[in-house]
């Protein structure tokens, strides 16, 4: 008799982002994923929900709820918006740490080490410089946490629908410009299927050959 595959549990925070929703794509229909999809408005999730995820109203700042929540989950992936965004990563890690969850895939952004050179790098200062301190200080948060985190730093996205991207590591200088919010998704998912895989990474994404000024859509 064939033994039933083992469920295993991912909490997705942020889950109505565009990126997260092409997550929840690509781990549609899995019979050993369940993913528990928590965001301030459920309404933003496209219906019906997903056979294999459940769905949460929330916030994550509210640390009784994720404590209630993480215990059972093998990763959390988190994909959010906010000028708070240190707070939010302090709460995650928090909730984490109390509930003993590791593994931890964090969505951020490029330009958060001043990493980006040339006359991309000063025109994305000059658009994000101030934006971008609270997303380095969830960074060094989440370094500083002890948890098996992976850090995802993508260049501007687009809606392409297209899977082309390469990898740069914590201190290589950022290459690109753009990349599609579809592929950000596909290295999540990787991660998600293999959670060995980029353990206390810190990676840029971008879009292969696609050097320039500024990105082509701005």
């Amino acid at each position: 008799m064939m033994k039933a595959k083992m469920m295993r549990k991912i909490l997705i925070l942020g889950a109505g982002g565009q990126v997260a929703q092409w997550v929840i794509r690509a781990l549609a229909g899995r019979d050993d994923i369940a993913l528990t999809l928590l965001l301030r408005n459920p309404a933003k999730l496209p219906t019906p929900v997903r056979a294999n995820a459940s769905v949460l109203a929330g916030d994550v700042l509210d640390q009784a709820l994720l404590r209630q929540t993480m215990p059972g989950h093998e990763l959390v992936y988190a994909n959010l918006v906010g000028d708070d965004m240190e707070d939010q990563a302090n709460s995650i890690i928090a909730a984490m740490r109390a509930s003993g969850v590791e593994r931890l895939v964090f969505v951020l952004s490029m330009g958060i080490y001043d990493e980006v050179p040339g006359k991309f790098g000063a025109w994305n200062n000059a658009m994000l410089a101030e934006d971008l301190k609270p997303f380095r200080r969830a960074a060094d948060a989440i370094e500083a946490s002890g948890l098996a985190y992976t850090i995802v730093r993508p260049a501007w996205m687009t809606d392409e629908d297209e899977v082309d991207y390469e990898l740069t590591t914590r201190h290589a200088p950022f290459k690109g410009t753009v990349v599609s919010r579809k592929s950000v998704a596909d290295l999540i998912a990787s991660i998600i299927e293999a959670p060995d895989l980029h353990r206390h990474a810190n990676l840029g994404v971008n879009k292969p050959n696609t050097d320039g000024d500024k990105p082509y859509f701005m």
